[in-house]
């Protein structure tokens, strides 16, 4: 699913109701889309993740944004040794504090979508996490490193 310029179009046609175009052609210009071809790309693009979010091995990247209060005892403790736990599948970690003992907290994340989405589940499950949101992206980072050996060779 790339955007590039050298990607080939092909036209289709999509009969719909009055009353659903005049609903794109409004979106269409709130959204600061080009035109509806567009628009209804991004829905299809869109609708094509949902659908590989189901998918438990396809290896995806994305961000877990989680939402909380570091209060808690042992919050912060458990959420670090889940991150260990993925260490292959946590990429990097952005941590902003907020008002009232909050933390938003974003994490980079790449792997099978069944592990982001257990490292989700993980997260959701301890005491004192508001919120923890997956979202996908059907583009991969480049490997960082290859695995050659290990740091003892």
């Amino acid at each position: 699913m790339s955007n590039s310029n050298n990607d080939k179009t092909q036209r289709i046609s999509v009969s719909l109701p009055v009353q659903l175009t005049e609903e794109l052609d409004r979106m269409v210009g709130d959204g600061g889309y080009r035109n509806r071809s567009q628009a209804v790309a991004q829905m299809i693009r869109n609708t094509i993740l949902d659908h590989y979010e189901q998918s438990g091995s396809r290896i995806m990247a994305g961000t877990i944004t989680l939402l909380y209060n570091e209060a808690q005892a042992d919050l912060k403790t458990r959420l670090v040794t889940i991150q260990r736990n993925h260490i292959d599948s946590v990429i990097s970690c952005l941590n902003v504090l907020l008002e009232k003992d909050y933390s938003l907290e974003v994490l980079l994340v790449q792997g099978p979508v069944d592990t982001l989405n257990k490292i989700v589940k993980e997260i959701r499950a301890c005491k004192g996490v508001e919120n923890c949101k997956l979202v996908l992206s059907s583009v991969l980072m480049p490997p960082i490193h290859e695995k050659k050996g290990t740091n003892n060779e």
